[in-house]
């Protein structure tokens, strides 16, 4: 690299390049609010009606958590630890694969907006409250991550006011997720994972070219020892191993695609099972091909600056803003490519941070106003879901500055869903495979795996780990021209993110902390699981679970397994419950009719959920 020529600054064509993505955006939002029926219900709203296909559902499932926490992160991840980081494509596929053999059967039969109307169904109405809150908690924390990373990069790139970029951000997704709902955020997410894929493309592209071709930036790689895919110790306190990925991270990533509402809130809304089984298949592709694109923007970032590492020789305040400045640098000669990246960071975030939106407002109204207010009309409940739209963007600009006290954006983000949604996913899977499993046993499991992985997941933010668990490979710096002063680049950071604001230094660490809190991040979400399991069914057995009566329904059963091979058959399954008659052209989804829009008994059983 040649040290004496500057990175390059943004210009009005990538002003114009960013600016026209954020204004697309806001356009589909404005087209679904004038486009939908004037009688549109708050299901309609919340769930796009139910009448969503299988691809657009599939590039939104995959927009939305490829966020920008990926797009800079990923690439960070690769340069600093290696190849290692790209096992997560085996991981993707076991989450796919349980996700719509386990819980899509499930949750699609029942015709829920809520995943968590599904605890008090096969539990009861604590359970599904104690779910509900931790699920808002765990979105708010994760969302205010997701706003925080591109304002950081941005305000890195352009010089951007911080808080303004993450005020910006906030204000455009909520304005698209009040107006246009669930169709808004699908067809926007869309949109942006198309402009995500053409930012990386930019970025490769131009890589390949300047470094000399894909057999170069491979060599350096080499001998900088990142083609380090095979590493099998069965260490826990290992950051990144085989076994930390593979099932470390199947659990984490279990409980974002399983269970969690703004991932749940897009399969069941296909218009058929069978749509929203091939939706999730689909959305593996999307996942593959965007983890493809990371790895290989980090392996080009280390051909890079292998022999001149910016973050070192402090051109960059921390490791997550290295990909804007290689875009800065290798891009500057191309007016408006700069932009098209730091919009292809934006779009993650956009994507991610509507999902979220859409899918508090969502659990709020179904979880919390709906019990408790069962006399509001159709047209209250709409404005009120636009209420909630609004409400929560709000609280995730406000957790955005929470964010800014993190540490590395990747772990931090991965952390936050190990801790809540570890137990969460066994809380759901104490219920759809455990028959025995009954309210006070999920209640206390739930309770400990909370407690379990909080105790872990808070101490290892205060105890960072020791460089040689999570093993940083070596970054030189001897290829620097040492006259040339890149810091000014840097001086608008306000939040250094390279250290958490929690960490304590101190001269002497405890067993406790050399072995409780050094486990590896990925772990906290299987211990939280497993504990939750453990605890539940310990509890269940001799508090009478045996003895009660489960429906069925509520159950994984071996019709769910075997509906796979209907396709073979030449007569079509057809789902039948009394409240749910089949309309609309022989949809077989079960929540898609008219009359349970309408219909409400005097005890409030409503939207077909008590069958």
């Amino acid at each position: 690299m040649d040290a004496s020529r500057g990175i390059g600054t943004f210009a009005v064509w990538d002003y114009v390049v960013f600016a026209g993505v954020l204004l697309i955006s806001a356009a589909i939002g404005i087209y679904y609010a004038f486009a939908g029926d004037s009688r549109e219900t708050s299901k309609d709203f919340l769930m796009g009606g139910r009448r969503m296909h299988a691809v657009p559902v599939a590039l939104s499932l995959t927009a939305s958590f490829m966020s920008a926490v990926t797009v800079l992160g990923t690439p960070a991840e690769v340069y600093r630890f290696g190849m290692i980081y790209s096992l997560f494509g085996l991981t993707y596929f076991l989450v796919v694969v349980i996700t719509a053999e386990v819980f899509l059967p499930v949750f699609y039969k029942l015709g829920i907006t809520s995943t968590y109307e599904y605890l008090e169904l096969r539990f009861n109405k604590y359970v599904r409250l104690c779910g509900t809150i931790f699920y808002i908690i765990q979105t708010i924390l994760y969302t205010g991550i997701v706003i925080y990373a591109p304002a950081l990069a941005l305000n890195q790139v352009t010089g951007f006011h911080l808080w303004g970029a993450v005020v910006a951000t906030g204000v455009v997704c909520t304005f698209y997720c009040t107006l246009g709902g669930l169709k808004a955020v699908i067809w926007t997410d869309v949109f942006q994972i198309g402009i995500m894929l053409a930012g990386f493309v930019s970025v490769i592209i131009k890589g390949v070219l300047i470094q000399g071709g894909i057999s170069t930036i491979l060599n350096d790689a080499y001998n900088g020892g990142r083609l380090n895919f095979w590493n099998f110790d069965p260490n826990p306190l290992q950051r990144h191993t085989f076994w930390t990925i593979v099932i470390g991270g199947t659990f984490t990533w279990t409980s974002i695609y399983g269970i969690n509402q703004s991932q749940v809130q897009r399969f069941i809304s296909c218009k058929s099972r069978a749509q929203g089984k091939l939706s999730l298949y689909i959305n593996l592709v999307g996942l593959w091909t965007i983890l493809v694109c990371a790895v290989f923007s980090g392996l080009i970032l280390y051909s890079r600056y292998h022999d001149c590492d910016p973050w070192t020789a402090e051109k960059v305040s921390a490791p997550d803003q290295l990909l804007p400045y290689l875009v800065l640098d290798i891009l500057q000669d191309y007016p408006g490519l700069p932009g098209l990246f730091v919009a292809c960071a934006y779009s993650g975030t956009l994507s991610t941070v509507s999902s979220s939106i859409n899918a508090l407002a969502a659990v709020t109204l179904e979880d919390l106003v709906k019990p408790r207010f069962k006399s509001l009309s159709e047209k209250s409940l709409s404005w009120i879901s636009q209420g909630l739209s609004v409400l929560f963007g709000v609280l995730c600009i406000g957790m955005a500055a929470l964010a800014s006290l993190m540490g590395a954006l990747l772990q931090a983000a991965l952390s936050i869903f190990g801790m809540v949604g570890g137990p969460l996913l066994g809380l759901f899977t104490l219920g759809i495979l455990v028959p025995f499993a009954n309210s006070i046993g999920a209640l206390t499991g739930v309770l400990a795996g909370f407690v379990i992985s909080f105790w872990v997941g808070i101490g290892a933010q205060i105890y960072p780990l020791l460089p040689e668990r999570s093993m940083p490979l070596s970054l030189e710096t001897y290829g620097c021209n040492t006259t040339h002063n890149g810091t000014d680049w840097m001086s608008t950071t306000e939040v250094p993110f390279s250290t958490s604001a929690f960490q304590v230094h101190s001269g002497e660490r405890t067993p406790l902390v050399d072995n409780w809190y050094s486990i590896s991040y990925l772990y906290f979400s299987a211990l939280g699981t497993l504990v939750t399991l453990f605890v539940g069914m310990l509890i269940s057995l001799p508090t009478g679970g045996r003895k009660q009566n489960i429906d069925h329904r509520f159950l994984l059963t071996k019709e769910d397994v075997l509906s796979n091979f209907d396709i073979f058959k030449k007569k079509k399954r057809v789902l039948s419950y009394k409240s749910h008659p089949i309309e609309d052209g022989g949809t077989d989804n079960p929540a898609f009719n008219h009359i349970e829009l309408n219909f409400t008994d005097k005890s409030g059983k409503s939207d077909g959920t008590r069958l």
